[in-house]
């Protein structure tokens, strides 16, 4: 846990780092249809809710971007699960990821992923599991979408959070705009 904290803290510590490789700075804001779902294939066991996050964009490179994040997931119980199962978080999301992209003016599809912390309350009730926690929890986050626009300045995308100690994915369809720090 130690050693993930370090990391954590690492990648955050980018935002305070005034190196010659960041060519540009940006601030990326997301809101989207916040989904979590049960770490299992077959069975159709998943809450909604709402997604928030906001991005420090640190351009390297036009294909290659780092992106410290905060962010917030809250997914609910639906009511009509089948009876007691139940796949929610409600938390605060911390930590870094890397953007490859392809540098194409008004369609430019990206892939990202990184590693992260989760910070709140989470459940996960199915046929298979029944674990609740509240805390720290580390998350593996992974995203694919496109960046649209002349400048690439606006965002659809798939962001999700792999929580491997939950037994589940939280994440969310998420529309997003970036605006230039310079």
């Amino acid at each position: 846990m130690k050693n993930k904290l370090l990391v954590l803290i690492l990648l955050l510590s980018f935002n305070f780092v005034e190196a010659q490789f960041i060519k540009e700075k940006s601030m990326n804001v997301q809101l989207g249809y916040g989904l979590t779902f049960a770490d299992y294939g077959l069975v159709d066991i998943y809450d909604d809710g709402v997604f928030a996050q906001g991005e420090l964009v640190l351009k390297v490179a036009s294909w290659i971007e780092l992106r410290p994040y905060g962010g917030l997931i809250l997914t609910f119980s639906r009511g009509n699960d089948i009876p007691d199962d139940t796949v929610t978080s409600k938390a605060l999301l911390l930590g870094g990821k890397t953007r490859i992209r392809a540098p194409i003016p008004w369609i430019a599809p990206y892939i990202e992923v990184g590693l992260g912390a989760s910070i709140g309350k989470f459940e996960t009730i199915t046929p298979f599991d029944n674990i609740e926690k509240s805390g720290i929890i580390h998350h593996i986050p992974f995203s694919l979408g496109l960046e649209l626009g002349r400048k690439n300045n606006f965002d659809l995308g798939f962001t999700y959070f792999i929580q491997p100690t939950m037994e589940q994915y939280a994440g969310a369809v998420a529309i997003g705009f970036t605006f230039p720090l310079n």
